[in-house]
């Protein structure tokens, strides 16, 4: 079986764009709105549509059979409004994912999007976590390292903070992707740096961290294939050893690293440096880079192609990229 760890859905219906853009207008009138949680007015042929004309069609012809699914990243939005918006919005989002993996329970698994706001305590986001995992099925959850979206204004993910969000996790056994949403800082590209620059930092700001120490069962995924972080393990391995610990024995029983890296060579580097265990199949798709790459005549995103292609890992260190260490990460993913 292979599964895609990093899914968003990039391809909702008209209704939900519409309903969003009503909570946007009512917040730059009053940032202080709080209003009521309204409805989002989709129906299920509207989903299906957008799901078989999309990401189920390219699962099909990219052979890959089960997607584990979340909001769209960019669409989040945590830095917009208030505590109330976000909440209101994550609730909708969410709900939405657990529609998609009713239609569709073969190829979708869900993970949910949490209400963080700037200046909110992290710890405010663990009904929602309760309630995607113990009402919903959920298996997993996005975590954002950046709630003011390009601004850095927040706590660190080391935190004390976040160990609400940690003890919850690891009470369910479940894991997190550190994922921001969209830049609102203009220096940033959504997905051409702020994602990656967020990855980064938000290993970095784990390895510094005792985090890792106080929980030792916490399961992370950083995605996009860890940012700069294997093309400099180099440069962390030093940091770690002038800081007094080995870098692996901090951190590779806890983090993990997609696929969603998107040329051949990036992939062999990741390959090379990170050990397969640690290592998730994934294409983000429909996300990121949708077109054509003119110098192999195929989609950037179509991830799983790198992993066939590549030379040096077995036949059995690519199954566990595909299917085992998925299934080990997300334990609560069913059979």
């Amino acid at each position: 079986m292979i599964i895609d760890c990093h899914g968003h859905y990039t391809t909702t219906p008209p209704g939900v764009g519409e309903y969003r853009d009503k909570q946007k207008d009512q917040v730059a009138k009053d940032p202080a709105f709080v209003g009521e949680k309204g409805k989002v007015v989709v129906s299920d042929d509207e989903i299906r549509d957008s799901i078989v004309n999309n990401q189920l069609r390219l699962q099909q012809e990219r052979g890959t059979d089960l997607t584990i699914f979340s909001p769209r990243a960019s669409w989040m939005g945590h830095h917009i409004g208030n505590e109330h918006t976000s909440q209101y919005w994550t609730e909708h989002q969410n709900d939405l994912i657990r529609r998609v993996c009713d239609l569709f329970p073969e190829n979708f698994a869900p993970v949910a999007q949490l209400p963080q706001s700037p200046g909110v305590d992290p710890a405010k986001s663990v009904a929602e976590i309760v309630r995607t995992v113990e009402q919903m099925g959920f298996i997993g959850i996005n975590l954002n390292p950046d709630p003011s979206g390009g601004f850095w204004q927040d706590a660190s993910l080391g935190d004390r903070s976040f160990y609400p969000i940690y003890e919850k996790m690891c009470e369910y056994d479940i894991p997190a992707m550190i994922h921001v949403s969209a830049a609102c800082n203009d220096c940033f590209h959504t997905t051409g740096s702020h994602y990656l620059g967020a990855d980064t930092t938000g290993f970095q700001q784990l390895m510094m961290s005792d985090v890792f120490k106080d929980f030792p069962e916490l399961k992370v995924i950083i995605p996009h294939g860890g940012g700069a972080v294997p093309y400099h393990w180099g440069r962390f391995r030093g940091l770690a050893q002038d800081q007094g610990f080995d870098l692996a024995e901090r951190v590779l029983n806890n983090v993990y690293f997609d696929t969603c890296v998107y040329h051949q060579r990036g992939i062999d580097l990741l390959l090379d440096i990170i050990p397969t265990k640690n290592i998730l199949f994934a294409s983000e798709m429909i996300g990121a880079v949708r077109g054509v790459d003119p110098e192999t005549g195929h989609y950037f995103d179509d991830t799983k192609r790198y992993i066939d292609n590549n030379t040096v890992l077995t036949a059995e260190q690519k199954q566990e990229i595909f299917e085992g260490n998925a299934r080990r990460v997300f334990s609560r993913l069913k059979a």
